[in-house]
């Protein structure tokens, strides 16, 4: 096979997997369902609410796999949230059971090639890097027998009496100016501060905290700290693109600390369609961003700071680079155990993850203008 047709053949795979999963966003938009809010603990979803992680290594797994996993417990029932690798299984001494379906996972990393290395030695330029993205498969503990106990048994959920000052104390340590009071929840990105109403504004408290973290989210995006592009003013999709960051980063820090809030902000879900729709890579550059605020809110609290992720997320850089540099590795991950499970597992698993999941919610309007707020009395 050419150079050429073997790179024309990465970037169609590479095309094919954003596609892929942006159209099982897009299906469950369109159902007014968003796919990283669901009624955890449930009898649909057996599940606590978590961020995925690696039982072997406990890494947590970020950005886009995140909502992989998620959908993929939601849809076959899986009653927690670690994952293995088939050779990690039996590492721990269990196994797959026979028969059992992989969920596919994403791994984004950069490598320079042995003749760039050669190159930039003779002639002392700087080596090109070129990223790239694999494929790999995990199984859900649930789908392997004979592991230790400590590794087959799911975490409960942390008690609710535990959860608000966690999130106070979170709020404390950022040192970002956090507000209570009023009627609306709000970030100012030229004032930058934070104003949420107070928790008994709420119909129900939980979702203070929910809000509480997406408005903070906002707050991550200043020039101060990640310095997103916070330009964009109401209905344009800049604007629809930051509230999808927001709401991911909420989403995620909520699974950190074990919140189940009951709302969704889904009157954004017109805007948020029109962003996937015309960006393929929009959804996996806004959960690598989520991400990576997610990780920037809770480094500020030690014991509640989130453990490596899994896998290295993508940013915007690479994201765009990917199609005109883009190759797709078959090679093992480095991270895990060096072995693809679809290609020793007895029963051959090689399926994608899908996100068919049943939400159920209600949609409230949000108020307008080019400050980012919500009312307290419609939240």
């Amino acid at each position: 096979m050419s150079r050429h047709h073997s790179r024309a053949s990465a970037g169609h795979d590479r095309t094919g997997l954003y596609d892929e999963i942006t159209d099982k966003i897009i299906v469950e938009l369109e159902a007014a369902r968003v796919p990283w809010v669901q009624p955890w603990g449930s009898a649909a979803v057996k599940s606590h609410l978590a961020i995925p992680k690696n039982a072997s290594t406990a890494r947590r797994y970020s950005g886009i796999n995140i909502l992989i996993l998620w959908g993929s417990v939601i849809e076959r029932g899986f009653t927690g949230q670690s994952w293995l690798t088939f050779r990690q299984a039996l590492s721990l001494g269990g196994h797959v059971r026979r028969g059992e379906r992989g969920t596919t996972v994403v791994y984004a990393d950069r490598f320079v090639p042995s003749a760039d290395k050669r190159r930039a030695a003779e002639t002392g330029e700087e080596a090109q890097t070129i990223p790239f993205l694999k494929r790999y498969t995990v199984f859900n503990t649930d789908q392997c027998e004979d592991l230790p106990p400590e590794i087959a048994m799911a975490a409960p959920t942390p008690p609710p009496a535990m959860i608000e000052p966690r999130v106070e104390a979170l709020i404390k340590a950022t040192g970002i100016n956090f507000r209570i009071g009023g009627d609306r929840a709000f970030y100012s990105p030229i004032e930058d501060y934070v104003q949420v109403p107070p928790p008994q504004a709420y119909f129900e408290p939980i979702n203070w905290h929910r809000t509480a973290l997406h408005e903070l989210g906002h707050a991550t995006g200043h020039r101060s700290r990640l310095n997103r592009d916070q330009s964009g003013s109401h209905g344009t999709r800049k604007y629809a693109f930051e509230e999808l960051v927001a709401e991911l980063i909420a989403a995620f820090g909520c699974a950190s600390l074990g919140i189940i809030p009951t709302v969704r902000h889904s009157d954004y879900i017109g805007s948020w369609l029109e962003v996937l729709r015309e960006d393929n890579r929009a959804i996996v550059r806004a959960a690598s961003q989520a991400s990576k605020a997610a990780d920037y809110l809770f480094s500020f609290v030690s014991d509640l700071a989130p453990a490596a992720a899994a896998e290295a997320a993508m940013d915007d850089q690479e994201v765009a680079q990917f199609p005109t540099g883009f190759r797709e590795s078959k090679r093992s991950d480095p991270f895990h155990d060096g072995l693809e499970a679809k290609r020793e597992s007895p029963g051959g698993p090689s399926c994608r993850a899908q996100m068919k999941i049943v939400q159920r919610s209600r949609c409230r309007p949000r108020a307008t203008g080019r400050v980012r707020r919500r009312s307290a009395a419609t939240t």
